[in-house]
């Protein structure tokens, strides 16, 4: 068990606990693996449920005392009992294999993500890109950091990230597999031509290591879909914005999200009259 006052430990162990379940996914991602469907019918195989199993196992040796909301568990309906009784409102966010999707085409724009979130606000978060061998990580109160990764192997060529400052025209990331209504009309407003599509969070942290300056969302997420890479953004000096250009909060009800903006430099417009 770990001091939670120690932020320090308490991240490399989180990053070290993504990793080992981003070896798990891997590892399915190289010898297949069945799809199945949930309830709502979208797509999870063995590694989202394995690499979830890893990241709860390790959470309760750590954290024993901090709830944990994880994607796999909430669709089986196996929720905490409480948010908010430990640490003003601390709680993880998991999601053990965000961009199922791409992981089943056989893509690399998939990420195993977990995050605490404190107050309302993702504070702390890892983000593992096992097939483009990179792992992003940060503290609002330490920074935040990105590596070289290879699955089963060792971190290396470490190096502090931040969000860049926005000179001439922006540079906007989008989803990969998803159509967002309003999007264009927003990005056209803000004279935004500049586009780079990729999947999951790692759309959070590119803009959070300066390779672009804003992703907005007008579609829904869940939040475990999005904690990670905001608090990898937070971290980086970066901030993630509601519809009416309030700071995003955490802990909402059915911890479901709508329509956001995630920045660097980049000053964005409210997304609200652009929302369908």
């Amino acid at each position: 068990m770990i001091d939670f006052s120690d932020r320090r430990a308490l991240m490399a162990l989180l990053v070290t606990l993504a990793e080992s379940a981003g070896d798990v996914v891997w590892r399915h991602f190289v010898a297949g693996c069945t799809v199945m469907h949930k309830a709502d019918e979208s797509p999870v195989t063995v590694a989202d449920r394995e690499a979830e199993a890893v990241i709860l196992t390790g959470l309760a040796t750590i954290t024993p005392a901090i709830p944990v909301v994880a994607e796999e568990e909430a669709a089986a309906g196996r929720m905490p009992d409480a948010i908010g009784d430990c640490g003003d409102g601390a709680f993880f966010l998991v999601d053990p294999l965000d961009g199922t999707k791409e992981f089943i085409k056989r893509g690399d724009d998939f990420t195993v993500n977990i995050a605490l979130v404190e107050g309302g606000v993702p504070t702390m978060g890892v983000v593992y890109a096992p097939a483009r061998h990179a792992v992003y990580w940060g503290d609002v109160a330490l920074g935040a950091w990105q590596a070289v990764r290879e699955p089963d192997g060792e971190r290396h060529d470490t190096r502090d990230i931040r969000v860049r400052s926005c000179v001439g025209a922006p540079c906007a990331v989008a989803s990969k597999s998803h159509a967002m209504p309003g999007l264009d009309d927003w990005l056209d407003a803000g004279g935004i031509a500049a586009r780079v599509s990729v999947g999951s969070s790692l759309k959070f942290v590119l803009v959070a290591s300066g390779e672009a300056d804003v992703y907005p969302r007008t579609g829904p997420t869940m939040e475990w879909d999005t904690a990670a890479g905001d608090a990898v953004l937070r971290a980086a000096g970066g901030r993630t914005l509601d519809a009416d250009g309030a700071p995003f909060r955490y802990g909402k009800p059915g911890f479901r999200n709508a329509g956001f903006v995630a920045t660097g430099g980049y000053e964005p417009a409210p997304l609200r009259p652009f929302l369908p």
